[in-house]
């Protein structure tokens, strides 16, 4: 879910997830610390987590 939600916003609404974690107040560590525990990875030319 976690997943599907971030990639979402970052085609739909924001241009990294740095700006994604500013404007949700979360932290951008902490967001790529759960997705890495998934396997997943940011994807910086295509702007999302594979």
């Amino acid at each position: 879910m976690l997943l599907s939600f971030v990639n979402m916003k970052l085609r739909d609404q924001y241009d990294s997830p740095d700006a994604l974690c500013d404007d949700l107040g979360w932290e951008r560590a902490q967001l790529d610390a759960r997705l890495a525990a998934g396997g997943f990875f940011y994807d910086a030319p295509c702007n999302q987590y594979r």
